[in-house]
């Protein structure tokens, strides 16, 4: 339910249509929001975390095996795992920090609109942190002696990862967005 959903009553003393707020229905509504702001968020901080450790114990360990290791391929590796251990500590503090939120339906609408932020944060954060990679990675087949193409392929690829990620970080400011409109709309009545 929206909140533009209003439900119609009649007044019988100046016979004038007016129009309630169906308090539960925009609470249940609220809830609906700030779980679906929490799993997304969860599924992204999960996967981030999975992902960076996963590629850099690969690189790193595919790197230490060969008999010309590459400095830059070690960089990149200990730059995914930073960035695992840095969203890893901040979903901590997140999580410590759901418990300040009340229980009633301004405090689920705060909830969800800091949960929406936050994952705004994050959003934007692994955003920028696809150009270090893909310039490290450069650098790597640079330094393997690589084609210039290899390297400018891998360099354009990470170029496009960036723009499309403005595609879901835009999406994630726009469901903010609606949250604050909800909340300005609820104090304005």
């Amino acid at each position: 339910m929206e909140f533009d959903e209003l439900t119609k009553i009649w007044h019988l003393q100046n016979k004038e249509t007016m129009y309630v707020i169906d308090a539960s229905a925009l609470h249940r509504c609220i809830q609906a929001k700030k779980r679906q702001a929490k799993s997304i968020l969860n599924i992204s901080e999960l996967l981030n975390i999975i992902v960076n450790i996963f590629a850099s114990v690969f690189i790193i360990t595919i790197n230490f095996l060969k008999d010309n290791s590459n400095i830059f391929l070690t960089l990149v590796g200990i730059w995914m795992f930073c960035t695992a251990l840095y969203v890893a500590l901040k979903r901590i503090g997140r999580l410590n920090g759901d418990n300040q939120f009340d229980q009633s339906m301004r405090g689920d609408l705060d909830h969800a609109i800091s949960v929406a932020t936050y994952q705004i944060k994050i959003s934007h954060l692994m955003r920028w942190n696809v150009l270090p990679v893909g310039l490290l990675l450069f650098a790597a087949s640079m330094n393997k002696g690589q084609s210039f193409w290899i390297a400018v392929s891998i360099l354009s690829f990470f170029f496009i990862a960036i723009y499309v990620s403005r595609w879901e970080h835009n999406i994630y400011k726009s469901k903010r967005n609606e949250l604050e409109v909800l909340r300005k709309k609820l104090e304005n009545k």
